[in-house]
C-alpha cells in the first residue's frame, strides 16, 4: 500500500530547546497531513558556529534521540531524525548522524555521514566539516514496515555510488537530509537530488534547512520530495513547513519495468576498470 512521508524545512540556530519547539510543531503539522513518517534536516537540533555545534553534541541515545523517541510513541510514526551531532568517546570530533526510529520508539538505524564537507569555492563558500566531525564508515539501509530505506546525509548527494550501492541493497526510498550551502544549493540542489532519484529510479526525500544562521552563513532550503521518474511531488517554499507525498511502489516498479536501466548495467566492463 502507498504510504505518506514528510519532509520538514527548518531554520535551526544555536538555541537547542528552540529548535526542538519548532521540529515538534512540524512533526505535528506533519501528523495532521497523514504521514507515516516525518523526516527532519540535517543538524535539526544544533546549528551554527563549529563551536556551536560541538557544544551541543550529545552522547547516543541521548536528550535529543529520547525526545525524537517521544514523538514517534506519541504520534505512532516513524522519525526521520535528520541528524545531529554525536559523541565519540575519547575524541573531541563528534560524528553528524541519522537516527530512524519506529513508532514504538525504538532506535532502528543509525547513520553517521561518510563524505565530510571540505571545500572552498571562488572565495564564496568555504567549510571544513573534518575539523569537528569524524566520518562514518558504513553504507547503511533500513528495514521498516514500508519497506527499506537508504540513509544519506547533505554532501553525500554528490558522490552517486553510493545511491547506486543503497539501491543495490535493496533501497527503495533514500532519504537526503541537508543544510546546502545557499551558494551551492542555488545552482546543484535540485540537479543533484533529482539525479540521484532518476538514475537509480528511488524517491528521494530531501528534508533542508533555510535561512541564516551564524557565523554569517546561508542555507538553499527548497526541501523536496522526488520520485523515480524525476518528477518533484513536494517542494517547499522559503520557509520553515513541511510537505508532503505519497510513496507508491507499484508505481517505482512500473518505472523500473518500463526503463530497465539497473538491468542494463554493464558489469563486465565496469568492473574491469580500475
Amino acid at each position: 500500500m502507498p504510504f505518506r512521508v514528510a519532509a520538514c524545512q527548518m531554520n535551526s540556530r544555536e538555541d537547542k530547546a528552540a529548535n526542538l519547539e519548532t521540529a515538534e510543531r512540524l512533526i505535528e503539522r506533519a501528523v495532521a497531513l497523514g504521514a507515516d513518517l516525518v523526516a527532519l534536516p540535517e543538524l535539526f537540533n544544533v546549528l551554527g558556529t563549529p563551536e556551536d555545534i560541538l557544544h551541543g553534541a550529545e552522547p547516543l541515545p541521548g536528550p535529543t534521540t529520547a525526545w525524537l523517541q517521544e514523538q514517534a510513541r506519541a504520534h505512532g510514526v516513524y522519525i526521520h531524525g535528520g541528524s545531529i551531532p554525536v559523541q565519540v568517546p575519547g575524541k573531541e570530533k563528534c560524528t553528524n548522524t541519522s537516527v530512524v526510529i519506529d513508532p514504538a520508539g525504538e532506535i532502528i538505524a543509525r547513520y553517521d555521514k561518510l563524505h565530510l564537507f571540505d571545500i572552498d569555492v571562488r572565495e564564496r563558500v568555504s567549510a571544513n566539516e573534518s575539523a569537528i566531525f569524524e566520518p562514518g564508515d558504513r553504507v547503511v539501509t533500513c528495514d521498516t514496515e514500508h519497506g527499506r530505506f537508504g540513509l544519506t546525509i547533505c554532501y553525500d548527494l554528490r558522490f552517486p555510488e553510493l545511491y547506486r550501492a543503497l539501491t543495490l541493497a535493496g533501497a527503495r526510498v533514500i532519504f537526503a537530509p541537508a543544510a546546502f550551502t545557499l551558494y551551492t544549493g542555488k545552482d546543484h540542489w535540485e540537479v543533484l537530488v533529482r539525479a540521484r532519484a532518476v538514475e537509480n529510479q528511488v524517491y528521494m526525500v530531501a528534508p533542508a534547512q533555510i535561512g541564516a544562521h551564524r557565523p554569517n552563513k546561508f542555507c538553499f532550503g527548497s526541501a523536496m520530495i522526488v520520485d523515480p521518474w524525476g518528477t518533484i511531488l513536494a517542494r517547499a517554499p522559503e520557509e520553515e513547513t513541511v510537505i508532503v507525498a505519497d510513496i507508491d511502489y507499484e508505481y517505482q516498479d512500473r518505472v523500473r519495468r518500463q526503463l530497465p536501466v539497473l538491468a542494463h548495467r554493464r558489469l563486465e566492463v565496469y568492473d574491469s576498470r580500475p
